[in-house]
């Protein structure tokens, strides 16, 4: 059996002081990776290949970004902050931002001259599929990286941590999810606060009619004229669309968190280069600060299009995940 050092595992402990048991669970995970045999170890006297694995394997992706002079870049409509339309119909946001400097890494990487964006509107039902079958390179939206989309496509570092929670008419008296027995509450399909709440459900008979709609404008919509109750969905997404509806005094956020998400830009499975590119970029945002700066940029400053601020520090769950940036999640 062949063991390979493992250096980075040393430093693991220092992480204990501030969540012990996620940092045993690195300790515990990092030497595995470091004792398990090299079942792929070629003989001592094998020539030696100066190829990496992401190397080695199809360019499916900067292939087409090269040949095509462009990079296509998937935005929501309604995901405020995260990626948006402002009041020209522009897509805007938190996340954009990071892919346009993501976009920037790859132009480099390519050595091309220019590379134009190009922008494709999604849904939280065609997501997956438009990266997935190419029609995008990279989703710039408010997507949980979790192991049921990794079997389709891969995620870069999460760019947020959030948990979902209920928005609610200000005069409502529920506080929790229990409280929704007999009422109406809406998240968007295909998400992750949908699932979750539809599950605790049927799990729990809570007797709650919940609906699917098809993106969060709708839900702030039903909600606004009273044909919804709830609407369920990651706390941080909630406070941008209160702070940017008609009357954000109309609404409210309660109950617990019943989930916790981090969210991260999706992309193909099928180009370990071009994840390479995109993950070495993301950490030098992290580490040199850029990103928090485009952070303060959409959560502690006005933004478009009414230039309301939301006043969303930084979580302390993503502020910590940031000091060893990785696209590695729990889920």
């Amino acid at each position: 059996m062949q063991v390979f050092p493992c250096p980075s595992a040393i430093r693991a402990p220092h992480q204990a002081r501030a969540h012990p048991a996620r940092s045993l669970l690195g300790v515990t995970l990092a030497a595995l990776v470091c004792l398990a045999p090299a079942a792929h170890a070629k003989p001592k006297d094998a020539p030696a290949s100066t190829a990496t694995s992401a190397d080695a394997e199809p360019h499916a992706v900067l292939d087409r970004i090269r040949a095509s002079g462009k990079i296509v870049l998937a935005h929501r409509e309604s995901s405020v902050p995260f990626s948006y339309y402002d009041a020209n119909k522009k897509p805007v946001g938190y996340a954009l931002d990071l892919c346009k400097d993501l976009a920037e890494a790859v132009r480099k990487h390519l050595g091309l001259a220019r590379l134009d964006i190009a922008y494709v509107p999604i849904t939280t039902a065609t997501r997956i599929d438009t990266i997935v079958t190419g029609k995008a390179d990279l989703e710039c939206g408010s997507t949980t990286n979790n192991a049921e989309r990794r079997q389709k496509v891969a995620f870069t570092i999460p760019h947020y941590i959030t948990g979902t929670r209920f928005a609610v008419r200000a005069d409502s008296p529920i506080a929790e999810l229990n409280q929704f027995e007999h009422h109406v509450l809406v998240s968007t399909a295909g998400s992750t606060p949908f699932k979750s709440v539809d599950q605790a459900n049927k799990d729990r008979l809570l007797g709650i009619d919940v609906r699917p709609v098809k993106d969060n404008a709708e839900a702030m919509k039903m909600l606004a004229d009273k044909t919804a109750d709830g609407f369920a969905m990651d706390d941080v997404q909630l406070y941008g669309l209160i702070a940017e509806s008609p009357n954000p005094g109309q609404f409210k956020v309660v109950g617990k968190f019943i989930t916790i998400e981090p969210l991260a830009i999706m992309m193909s499975k099928d180009d370990a280069a071009f994840k390479k590119v995109v993950d070495e970029e993301m950490r030098r945002m992290i580490r040199s600060g850029e990103a928090e700066k485009i952070y303060d940029r959409w959560f502690m400053s006005p933004i478009p299009p009414r230039n309301a601020s939301m006043n969303l520090p930084m979580s302390y769950l993503l502020r910590d995940s940031w000091r060893y940036p990785s696209d590695v999640v729990a889920n």
